[in-house]
C-alpha cells in the first residue's frame, strides 16, 4: 500500500457542494464525517429497531445548526445509503463477536465508534485504529472532549500513507499480536486506491494468524448494477471525482475473489448487498433497502 493514499474509511465520497474547510487537513475527511451523520440519521429517521446505535459519530462532528437540511442528508434520498451503511457495519462487527475474535484492526478507521459503542466487550477484544496522524488525532481530542477519553483496549495506530509508511510494522509497535487470530476492516477504501496496492495489501493481510478474517468492501462495475441503483452511483462517483477523491477501482465479486486467492487467502467469497439486506433488513416493515452498489469480500486465512 505503500504510495498510495488510505483515504478515511468507512465512507462515500466526498460531496462537492460541502468541501472541507480550507487548512482543515487535520480534520476527518467529509466522507468520514458524512457516514458519522448518516448513522445518526439512521437512528433519528429510520423506525426501530436500529441495526446500530451510533450518534456517537454525530458528537464527534459537531455539525452547525441545520445539518439535516443539507443536500446530502436528504431524508429520502439518502435512505439506501445509510442502509447500507449501517447494515455493512453491523454485519462486520456480528462477524467479529461470532468468531470469537479478540483483535480488530480498522484500516483507514474514520470516525468509527465500535469501542465507545460496546464497552461489554472490554475484556475480549483489542481495537486497533490505522488512519492518518492528523485525523486521528483530531478524532483522539474529541474523545477525550466528550468525556470518552482513550479506552485501555483501543490502539491508535497512526500511519501517513502519503509518505510511503508502513502500517504493519506501526501495528505491532501498538501491540498487535501476528501470531494470534485477528479480523481485519477494511470499508469504504477500496475504490479510492489502485488495483497493486489492493493487491499489495491482500498479500500482506494473507500472511496473518490461520483463522483470521479480512472485511473488505468493494464497488461495482456500473453495468453490474440494478437500474435504479445506477443514477445514485453514478453522481456519487462524479462528486469524488469533483472533489479530488476519484475512484480508481471497480471489481466484478468474483474477479476481487480471485485476487484474494492469489494472494493466499485459502477462502474468499462475496458477499452481495441482496444477503445483507435479507439478514438484516429482510423482516422490516418499513421498506428499508440498501443501495446495491456495493459488496463485500470476506476472505480467511
Amino acid at each position: 500500500m505503500a504510495g498510495d493514499v488510505l483515504p478515511a474509511g468507512d465512507g462515500e465520497p466526498v460531496d462537492p457542494d460541502h468541501p472541507a474547510a480550507p487548512g482543515a487537513a487535520a480534520e476527518p475527511d467529509s466522507s468520514a464525517a458524512r457516514t458519522a451523520l448518516w448513522r445518526a440519521l439512521h437512528v433519528q429517521l429510520d423506525d426501530p429497531p436500529h441495526l446500530i446505535e451510533d450518534e456517537i459519530g454525530l458528537a464527534l462532528v459537531a455539525p452547525p445548526e441545520g445539518w439535516r437540511d443539507r443536500p446530502d442528508m436528504h431524508p429520502i434520498g439518502t435512505r439506501p445509503y445509510r442502509a447500507g451503511i449501517v447494515a455493512r457495519t453491523r454485519f462486520v462487527e456480528d462477524l467479529l463477536v461470532e468468531e470469537g475474535i479478540g483483535q480488530y484492526v480498522l484500516l483507514g478507521a474514520g470516525l468509527d465508534t465500535f469501542v465507545q459503542r460496546h464497552p461489554e466487550l472490554a475484556p475480549d477484544i483489542v481495537v486497533f485504529e490505522v488512519d492518518q496522524p492528523g485525523p486521528q488525532a483530531w478524532k483522539q481530542r474529541r474523545l477525550e472532549e466528550l468525556g470518552y477519553g482513550i479506552a485501555a483496549r483501543l490502539r491508535l495506530v497512526p500511519v501517513d500513507f502519503e509518505t510511503a509508511d508502513d502500517w504493519w510494522p506501526a501495528l505491532q509497535r501498538q501491540g498487535f499480536d501476528p501470531t494470534a487470530r485477528a479480523l481485519v476492516s477494511s470499508s469504504g477504501v477500496s475504490m479510492y486506491l489502485t488495483r497493486a496496492a489492493t493487491e499489495t495489501t491482500l498479500r500482506r493481510l494473507a500472511g496473518l494468524a490461520q483463522g483470521s478474517v479480512v472485511v473488505m468492501t468493494f464497488m461495482l462495475p456500473i453495468e453490474l448494477l440494478d437500474p435504479a441503483d445506477r443514477p445514485g452511483i453514478e453522481a456519487a462517483a462524479r462528486g469524488a471525482r469533483a472533489s479530488g477523491t476519484p475512484w480508481l477501482s471497480y471489481y466484478a465479486p468474483q474477479e476481487l475473489v480471485q485476487l484474494a486467492r492469489d494472494a493466499g487467502f485459502s477462502d474468499a467469497v462475496a458477499v452481495p448487498t441482496e444477503q445483507l439486506t435479507g439478514r438484516y433488513l429482510g423482516s422490516r416493515a418499513d421498506g428499508l433497502q440498501a443501495s446495491g452498489g456495493e459488496a463485500v469480500l470476506i476472505a480467511r486465512t
